[in-house]
């Protein structure tokens, strides 16, 4: 790896001024951005059922309408699995896709680390979401950190400042970013122990990538093994994942990357899916809380459209009701829908970091539900 090429191509990605074609080689090269550990999937690989295949949606827009093909080509999609009752209606490789083709997740991390603080939990590891991070990281005793009480963490009402601004050089995460690229360990504790606090605890939302890399330090502090390693022991080699996935390190030997960086395949993004919307069971058995998922996905009195590092749509769509997605920059999504039983897994490379679609993905999902619970009714397949 030449470091100091690398390091250009990311501050080009992160910042928006990458090519279409090079987005979207970054996407499915992105293990090679920084240092990376692997995430080991195990000897038997769980099938994912066919169903009914889906050959269109009718999306209604302000002006015109749009079909499956629009948000695939519009959208710059890479990948596209839609799961419904656990069944595959739907799978698209694009723009050099393939199926054992890593992508990166980008945020959809955040919702894999706070699931594996889910399953600390379950095992007794955390004793409960009220513990400080300073009795977790005594890195941060003696930061604007010390008492904010892990669930305030995971829901990102810590109060500490934070810019999250990509395209913004001055920003805070593009200062995490520069502390990533030195990759050096511990880089990356020291600017979340200078950050000062702004507002109470609790008292307001906003999002910050550096706190769910506080939240991936937790999980490896109390479960004294790298994120990826226990990824793999908890989820995906009991999921029946078919490849080996990857997550970034700060550096070779540092601390998992929990808010960004995990790498893995279209169906191994949905077998995670079909996980979540069993409530974290594997053959049957809890291996969160029971409840967590509702937990992590309840809507805030302050009316913040995030939980426990997932996010929810907007509630002014009733097909949106019970939903709540993972998000990730350059598109990737991870929408669930359990009224529907439904699960999509969208994998995508466009422009700029920002949200740069040109057909909502909200619409999208809500018009992908009404032609599912049409088929059902009528017993039709479009």
């Amino acid at each position: 790896m030449d470091n100091a090429n690398t390091a250009a191509d990311v501050r080009a990605l992160y910042g928006g001024s990458l090519t279409p074609g090079r987005v979207a080689e970054a996407m499915m090269t992105s293990e090679h951005l920084f240092p990376a550990r692997t995430v080991l999937c195990g000897s038997l690989a769980r099938p994912l059922r066919p169903g009914p295949w889906l050959r269109d949606v009718r999306i209604p827009g302000a002006t015109r309408s749009y079909d499956l093909v629009d948000y695939l080509s519009l959208n710059r999609v890479t990948g596209l699995l839609v799961l419904h009752r656990g069944q595959v209606v739907r799978e698209d490789y694009e723009l050099g896709l393939s199926p054992i083709t890593r992508h990166s997740s980008f945020s959809l991390a955040k919702s894999v680390c706070s699931t594996l603080v889910g399953c600390a939990i379950q095992e007794g590891l955390i004793p409960s979401l009220d513990v400080t991070l300073g009795q977790l990281l005594p890195a941060l005793r003696t930061s604007a950190y010390d008492a904010v009480p892990l669930r305030a963490l995971l829901a990102m009402r810590t109060g500490v400042a934070w810019d999250e601004t990509y395209t913004e050089p001055a920003s805070d995460r593009r200062r995490f970013l520069e502390a990533q690229l030195e990759r050096r360990p511990g880089a990356l504790l020291e600017v979340m122990a200078r950050l000062p606090r702004k507002h109470p605890v609790g008292h307001r939302f906003n999002y910050s990538t550096g706190e769910t890399f506080l939240v991936g330090a937790v999980v490896e502090a109390v479960t004294r093994q790298p994120l990826a390693n226990y990824l793999s022991q908890r989820l995906w080699q009991p999921l029946g994942m078919e490849q080996d996935a990857t997550w970034w390190v700060e550096s070779p030997d540092g601390v998992g990357m929990g808010g960004s960086g995990l790498a893995a395949t279209l169906r191994d993004y949905g077998r995670f899916a079909q996980f979540v919307l069993s409530g974290g069971r594997v053959d049957g058995e809890l291996v969160v809380p029971s409840g967590w998922f509702e937990e992590s996905t309840r809507a805030s009195s302050d009316g913040a459209p995030y939980g426990y590092q997932w996010w929810l749509p907007s509630n002014s769509d009733p097909r949106h009701k019970g939903a709540f997605l993972g998000m990730g920059i350059f598109g990737q999504r991870l929408y669930l829908q359990p009224a529907h039983d439904l699960a999509v897994v969208v994998l995508a490379a466009r422009s700029k970091p920002s949200d740069s679609h040109v057909i909502p993905d909200e619409d999208f999902f809500a018009a992908l539900a009404d032609t599912l619970a049409a088929r059902a009714t009528e017993g039709s397949i479009p």
